[in-house]
């Protein structure tokens, strides 16, 4: 397989108008105008993103004009393709502190010397009223609630912002002030990229394409979403990068090889033959998550976050860095407050929420909610399989 058609075929759901055409107008060698979008609605990026970040890559790598697009602008609004609500309304000091940290991420992915890093910003908040007057006649209000999710929500009482009627729009835009030829995204994407296609056709009068990859689903099965806690972060260290992997289900470890790491595919064809002849899948997925997290995190790092796994997971042994947290105060220890001190729990309600699953234990006694816990100088808390506190009081 040629490198175009693999890049055009591998965790690629669908392009538009169609591949043929695509296919021949990137074997042309014309240079094309590529773009991805991500805007900054949290801190982080996960595996999921990496996905269409690869896209991106691989056509920089052909020689097109590649750019990261930051949506510093339209996160103000929130994007509610994937979501059964409003999003929360973010401030622009929210935005751009999420936005600090998204480059550092993603060039873990990108080489940032062949793509270029834009703010939509730049061109979104100059447009005057009669500007956005005549993009929106460029579309129907029909199209927008007839989405399936929006209809749901219309249908349910739920509120839908007017401002939210406007982000495909805005999204549209920045295909068109970037003369975009090809714009990357995920499956969820489709209503907002086709506006760009929209735009490019009505008012340049010219074609472009969508290239929709697949998602990436989570630890638990679901797609990988912020806001659903099955994410596998791009700054997670490489001990929890490992051990998040190892915790996905068995018939995913194919499609992790195939959308989040850069395995040849004649490779994954051998890994696939391997699983059907009832290979335990715990060595296999040990091969993925080191694959994953060697190309994160660095060769040394995933032979000791492999080390660690078998030494805390597979034998159940304690780590020997284990960190301490010396207690100091009079009135009894409290097992909801340490977890957040210790910042084994981002808050109280995240702490009770760890407690409920059962996934806390105090000297390997697993903690109830609203019972007494047995708390004792060097006793050691346990969050999940590997994330470790000693108390000394």
């Amino acid at each position: 397989m040629d490198k175009v058609e693999e890049l055009l075929t591998r965790g690629v759901a669908n392009i538009i108008p169609n591949k043929d055409e695509l296919k021949k107008l990137l074997e042309s060698r014309k240079k094309l105008n590529i773009y991805l979008g991500i805007d900054p609605t949290s801190t982080k990026l996960h595996l999921g993103h990496t996905v269409t970040l690869r896209k991106l890559n691989e056509l920089a790598k052909l020689g097109h004009n590649a750019t990261f697009l930051i949506g510093d602008f339209t996160a103000l609004v929130g994007d509610t393709s994937d979501k059964d609500s409003e999003r929360p309304i973010l401030t622009s000091e929210e935005v751009d502190e999420n936005f600090k940290t998204y480059k550092k991420q993603a060039e873990k992915i990108l080489d940032f010397s062949k793509i270029k890093v834009r703010k939509n910003s730049e061109w979104l908040s100059k447009l005057t009223y009669a500007e956005v007057f005549k993009l929106k006649q460029q579309f129907s209000l029909n199209d927008f609630i007839s989405r399936e999710l929006i209809k749901k929500r219309f249908e349910a009482g739920k509120k839908i912002r007017l401002d939210e009627t406007e982000y495909p729009i805005m999204q549209g835009y920045d295909s068109y002030f970037l003369d975009t030829d090809v714009q990357i995204g995920g499956t969820d994407q489709t209503f907002n990229m086709q506006a760009g296609r929209i735009l490019q056709k009505k008012l340049r009068n010219k074609d472009s394409y969508i290239l929709a990859t697949e998602f990436l689903m989570g630890t638990d099965g679901r797609k990988m979403s912020k806001s659903w806690g099955n994410a596998i972060w791009l700054d997670d260290s490489s001990n929890d990068m490992f051990t998040k992997v190892m915790a996905i289900k068995d018939d995913l470890i194919i499609q992790y090889y195939t959308l989040a790491t850069d395995t040849p595919l004649p490779e994954i064809e051998k890994i696939k033959s391997k699983l059907n002849s009832e290979e335990n899948p715990m060595s296999v997925k040990k091969e993925l998550a080191q694959t994953i997290v060697t190309q994160l995190h660095g060769l040394k790092a995933a032979q000791e976050a492999k080390e660690s796994f078998e030494k805390t997971v597979q034998k159940q042994q304690l780590p020997e860095d284990i960190p301490v947290y010396q207690y100091i105060g009079s009135q009894p220890l409290e097992i909801v407050d340490l977890l957040v001190k210790t910042k084994l729990a981002a808050s109280k309600s995240g702490a009770k929420r760890l407690i409920e699953q059962g996934g806390v234990a105090v000297d390997e006694q697993i903690v109830k909610l609203n019972e007494p816990t047995n708390l004792n100088n060097n006793s050691i808390i346990r969050v999940g399989k590997r994330k470790f506190v000693k108390i000394k009081v």
